[in-house]
C-alpha cells in the first residue's frame, strides 16, 4: 500500500539542524530548564526569519513571539490559552484542520463553521465571536488568501473586539509564482532564486494587513513542513505583545517548552534557507506528478495554489467509496470527512518521489 494520506514528512533534516542539535546536547539549558520564551539566539532567529522570509518588522508592529511544541499543540490550547469558555463563540472554516475544532471544544467554547472566513458578513454579527480561524495556505484545498481579504477579516474581527488566529504553517509551500514563472515542467528553480525571490502568501503581520499593529492578531508557523522537522516539535506563535505574553506565562507554568537543544535546532532551521528551497522544489515536483496522475485517472485535479495537498472531489460522489477503489491499487489518500467535506479527498505529497511515482505509475495503468 502507497500512503497518501497523513501529511508526514519523509525527506532528511537538514544536515545544519542535525549539528546544532548534537552541538547543543550538553548546553547549559540541555543540563538545565530552557526558558519557555526560547534562548536569545532561537528568538533573533525567528526575528530575522520574519523579517528575509515574510517582509516582516516584528518589532514595528509590537509583535512578542513564542515558540511551541510543534504546531499542533498550539492550535488545541490556543482557546484555552486565550480564556474562552462557555458563551464564548470561535469562527472556522467549514473545511479545515481538525484540530481547530477539537481546541475549541476542549475550552468549552462553541464553533462556528462558515465557508468562506473571508465572507466576514457570515460571522461578525453573530453574538459571542471572541477567535477567527484563517488557515491560508488552506489544508486541505490548498487555498490562498489575498492580503486584502486577510486585511477585511482582521479589520472585522477588531471591531468587534476578536482575535484572527492565523494558521500559517504552510506560507512558503506557495505555488502560484511558479505556475507563472514556469521553466521546463516543474517551476521555477529555488537553489538559483535570492532570498527575497522565495514564494511566499501574504502574512497577517504585515504592516498592510494589520494597519501597522499586531493587536488582536497571532500568526503560527512551523518547520515541520520547510525543513523536515516534525518528530522535532518546533513552531511558534508571533502576534499581539499582550497576547503572547500572557500565553508564555501559561505555558511555562503547564510545561509546554521546547527543550534547550530542539531550540539550538530550530534556530539552525530558519536560518538554513537553502535547504527550504530545496525541499520546496522537492515539494513542486511531486505536487506536479501527482495532479498529471490523478488527472489521467479521471479525477479534475489541479496545482493547489499552496501547501502539499491535492484536493479533488470523488469520482462517486462519497469519499469511502472512492477510498475502496483506490485500495484495490494500493493507494491510501486522506477521505475529505475528516476535514468536513465527505465527497472530496485529500492526496499528500509528503511521500518519498519513490512512492510518489508509484502511486502515480498505477494510477495512470489503471
Amino acid at each position: 500500500m502507497i500512503n497518501l494520506s497523513v501529511g508526514s514528512p519523509v525527506d532528511p533534516v537538514p544536515a545544519s539542524v542535525q549539528q546544532a542539535l548534537a552541538g547543543a546536547a550538553d548546553a547549559s539549558n540541555a543540563h538545565g530548564y530552557p526558558a519557555t520564551v526560547g534562548s536569545a539566539d532561537l528568538r533573533e532567529a525567528i526575528q530575522t526569519w520574519f523579517r528575509t522570509m515574510r517582509g516582516v518588522d516584528l518589532g514595528a508592529v509590537n509583535a512578542g513571539v513564542v515558540p511551541t511544541v510543534g504546531s499542533k499543540e498550539a492550535v488545541a490550547l490556543m482557546a484555552s490559552l486565550l480564556h474562552l469558555g462557555t458563551g464564548d463563540v470561535v469562527v472556522q472554516p467549514k473545511v479545515s484542520y481538525p484540530t481547530y475544532e477539537i481546541g475549541t471544544q476542549l475550552a468549552g467554547a462553541t464553533v462556528l463553521k462558515v465557508d468562506d472566513v473571508a465572507d466576514v458578513e457570515s460571522w461578525v454579527n453573530v453574538p459571542g465571536v471572541k477567535a477567527v480561524w484563517v488557515n491560508s495556505p488552506n489544508n486541505p484545498s490548498g487555498g490562498v488568501l489575498g492580503a486584502e481579504w486577510l486585511a477585511e477579516i482582521i479589520a472585522a474581527a477588531r471591531r468587534i473586539g476578536a482575535v484572527v488566529l492565523s494558521d500559517e504553517c504552510y506560507a512558503l509551500m506557495d505555488w502560484r509564482s511558479a505556475r507563472c514563472e514556469t521553466r521546463g515542467n516543474h517551476g521555477i528553480e529555488p537553489e538559483q532564486a535570492g532570498v527575497q525571490a522565495m514564494p511566499s502568501t501574504p502574512c497577517a503581520l504585515s504592516p498592510s494587513v494589520c494597519e501597522g499593529t499586531a493587536d488582536n492578531v497571532l500568526v503560527l508557523y512551523s518547520l515541520s513542513k520547510q525543513s523536515n522537522m516534525a518528530g522535532y516539535r518546533t513552531a511558534f506563535i508571533a502576534g499581539d505583545y499582550r497576547l503572547v505574553h500572557a500565553m508564555s506565562d501559561y505555558r511555562k507554568q503547564i510545561g509546554q517548552i521546547i527543550p534547550g537543544p530542539v531550540q539550538a535546532a530550530m534556530a539552525a532551521g530558519l536560518r538554513d534557507t537553502q535547504a527550504v528551497r530545496t525541499q520546496w522544489k522537492r515539494y513542486y515536483d511531486r505536487l506536479a506528478r501527482l495532479v498529471e496522475a490523478l488527472r489521467a485517472y479521471g479525477y479534475r485535479a489541479s496545482m493547489p495554489d499552496g501547501a502539499l495537498y491535492v484536493w479533488v472531489k470523488t469520482l462517486n460522489g462519497d469519499c469511502w467509496a472512492d477510498m475502496a477503489e483506490l485500495a484495490k491499487l494500493g493507494i491510501v489518500p486522506s477521505p475529505g470527512e475528516f476535514y468536513g467535506a465527505v465527497e472530496y479527498l485529500r492526496f499528500s505529497a509528503t511521500a518519498s518521489d519513490e512512492a510518489i511515482d508509484a502511486a502515480c505509475a498505477r494510477l495512470a495503468s489503471a
